[in-house]
């Protein structure tokens, strides 16, 4: 279904034989709205679901992908290749984002034969999913054995796409907000010294083939390390940390729209201010962690939901933003230590009985 912002028309003047009318009709508005409608992404801002698998008690491939489909939930990102879970996939038509595993991303660059094997047996096999988009590696950090595979691993998945003929899949990767600095106010945002100097060719990559960037964006750490209060955390109205931005005069009303727009300022800096930003996970814990309850896991997920299907950030405002949520289910398998418990409790659904935790709505 179509939602669109109340709009206010004031005065509408047609000229006809020298006359100035004023046209108010019905007719005219309802006219009005399918034109907007037919340049109005509805898709863009649709929440999906990230199905992480740390766990054991995590249920079958099969009955997850029938939970999809029973929530209505339209999109899925799933951190590796699972042959079960891709195969339930199968005419479901759910969107799909699949990782490559850190851990694969330098024999993936070091060889364009691996490459297209991964591609071969993960992707192309599958030719009735919906991919949309193959994440390189998650969070890749400085000095890991990743970074300095990352743009040769994405490029040799492209090509080995290309080859296949699924260039309709974008290729990208996803980082986080530990790497970006300066984001307050957001103008000021800029990708870390460290995370620009392997992240620049990246950038580069994803403008050359028009491709977004996947971003993890928490507003729960901002209030776990008390940044920020719980309403502005929660997207909540009326929060005491509402500001707004001196350099561009734009209003920050929560704190995910904070984090995004020093995404986009960063990117700017850096030659991408062309992309779009998926954010890829976004959530909140139901308990393990300062702030971590089911009443404020309810809250943000449906706040948030509401407000990426609808409303955009102050610096692309209007525009839907695609966002996955994290996560699916609670992964016991997760370690952790006393300080990080919360680490194990972002699922919405229960593993084990299969019910939300919550009320939500996922469309």
């Amino acid at each position: 279904m179509v939602r669109f912002k109340h709009i206010k028309i004031k005065y509408y003047f047609m000229k006809m034989s020298g006359v100035r009318m004023l046209a108010s009709s019905p007719m005219l508005l309802f006219l009005l709205s399918l034109l907007m409608a037919s340049n109005f992404d509805t898709t863009a801002g649709q929440i999906g679901v990230c199905f992480g698998q740390m766990g054991n008690n995590i249920p079958n491939p099969s009955e997850v992908v029938a939970m999809f489909k029973q929530y209505s939930i339209p999109r899925m990102r799933m951190y590796g290749p699972n042959p079960d879970a891709l195969n339930a996939l199968r005419g479901s038509n759910i969107e799909f984002i699949l990782d490559v595993p850190n851990g694969d991303l330098k024999r993936l660059a070091d060889s364009q034969a691996e490459a297209n094997t991964w591609v071969r047996d993960n992707v192309q096999k599958y030719n009735d999913v919906r991919f949309k988009y193959i994440s390189v590696g998650n969070e890749v950090k400085p000095g890991e054995p990743g970074a300095a595979a990352l743009i040769q691993a994405m490029q040799n998945i492209d090509r080995a796409l290309s080859a296949a003929g699924l260039s309709n899949i974008k290729v990208s990767t996803t980082t986080f907000m530990g790497a970006f600095a300066d984001t307050y106010p957001p103008s000021r945002g800029r990708f870390k010294d460290e995370y620009r100097n392997f992240l620049q060719p990246v950038i580069g990559f994803l403008v050359n083939k028009r491709s977004p960037l996947l971003v993890n964006i928490y507003t729960y750490f901002g209030y776990m390390n008390r940044d920020v209060s719980l309403q502005f955390a929660l997207l909540q109205p009326n929060s005491n940390n509402e500001f707004t931005d001196p350099n561009n005069q734009l209003r920050y009303l929560n704190f995910f729209d904070a984090n995004l727009d020093s995404v986009y300022a960063a990117l700017e800096k850096s030659g991408g201010g062309s992309l779009d930003v998926v954010v890829s996970e976004s959530g909140w814990p139901t308990q393990g962690g300062p702030g971590a309850s089911v009443p404020n896991a309810e809250a943000y997920v449906n706040n948030l939901r509401l407000h990426v299907n609808k409303n955009g950030s102050p610096k692309r405002p209007g525009k839907a933003i695609e966002t996955y949520i994290f996560a699916m289910f609670d992964e016991n398998g997760k370690q952790t230590s006393p300080n990080d418990e919360y680490e194990k409790y972002w699922g919405m659904f229960s593993p084990t009985t299969r019910q939300l935790k919550y009320g939500v709505k996922f469309n």
